[in-house]
């Protein structure tokens, strides 16, 4: 008489499918840390860039399709950021191109206080895609990756600011609320604020950034035109200063003085701090000046 038991049936394990991810702006601040943290976990990952293959790019919109295929989620990253008038209709376009081919999650990397972001926000919650907004205060990383280095290497920040506070955040602490949402259940349909643990004004960060490197480092709060000038001077590219034009003027308004939460929430740990984070990078020699760097190398 055969068994009615089958027990290879009975024990089989049913492992989970793992997701294919789409990491748009891959090859950016965000991107790249976020496209290396799920390889080394194993996952599929596509870049998402002009220069990858097969490319992407925002402006034109065919040559989505062929990156979204055989993906099953999106790290929606929007360069160079969703404040511009473009990124409105972009997002929308893609988002319904996502939907049709079959994307079940998107995480989308927005910014505070931003009026357009918030517009963009409201596309993603609405696109009948599992979602996860990820909306982030200022990187610490802009002063040693970004537009502000060079000012760090001559010891002078000089911006318009108007003693305006920001909760700066470690780059690392946005892509770990990331990499949670694309791989972790329970992310759908939050929304994260992601900040640092404390208000700061230009004048804190230059004093931890003295401390850090033994030297000081000042900071000059300088009108809004007087900056604008300087940014076209150094050959900045027309569309990214209006973009520092806008971010300046009105998201620096005091409308972000707020310190956020959603590090704790997604993570269960409190956010890493700017004094840390200087600490760690003085040590790197990314701002060395840049006369020093000359003598060096002379």
């Amino acid at each position: 008489m055969k068994s009615i038991f089958q027990p290879a049936k009975l024990f089989e394990i049913r492992r989970p499918k793992v997701p294919s991810t789409l990491v748009l702006g891959g090859t950016g601040r965000t991107g790249h840390r976020v496209v290396r943290s799920l390889w080394d976990s194993g996952h599929k990952v596509r870049i998402g860039s002009r220069q990858a293959e097969p490319a992407f790019d925002w402006e034109k919109p065919e040559t989505w399709r062929r990156c979204l295929e055989g993906m099953t989620q999106v790290y929606v990253n929007f360069a160079p950021d969703l404040a511009m008038p473009k990124a409105r209709q972009s997002i929308t376009e893609f988002t319904d191109l996502a939907y049709r081919m079959g994307i079940q999650k998107l995480v989308l990397l927005s910014g505070r206080g931003e009026e357009e972001a918030l517009a963009c926000e409201q596309i993603i919650r609405f696109s009948g895609m599992d979602w996860t907004i990820v909306r982030s205060a200022w990187f610490n990383q802009n002063f040693s990756e970004g537009a502000f280095r060079s000012m760090v290497q001559e010891g002078e920040i000089a911006l318009p600011t108007g003693g305006t506070r920001e909760p700066f955040v470690d780059v690392h602490d946005v892509v770990d609320v990331i990499i949670a949402a694309l791989t972790e259940e329970g992310h759908e349909g939050k929304t994260y604020e992601t900040t640092g643990p404390r208000l700061l004004g230009l004048e804190d960060i230059a004093e931890e950034l003295s401390s850090a490197l033994g030297r000081t480092i000042t900071f000059a709060d300088i009108p809004h035109d007087v900056f604008l000038e300087g940014i076209e001077d150094m050959g900045m590219p027309a569309e990214l200063v209006r973009l520092m034009d806008y971010l300046f003027a009105t998201v620096m308004d005091g409308r972000n003085e707020k310190i956020g939460y959603g590090v704790q929430e997604a993570l269960g740990r409190p956010p890493r701090d700017f004094r840390d984070y200087a600490s760690m990078t003085s040590l790197t020699g990314v701002w060395t000046p840049k006369r020093a760097l000359n003598l060096v190398t002379a």
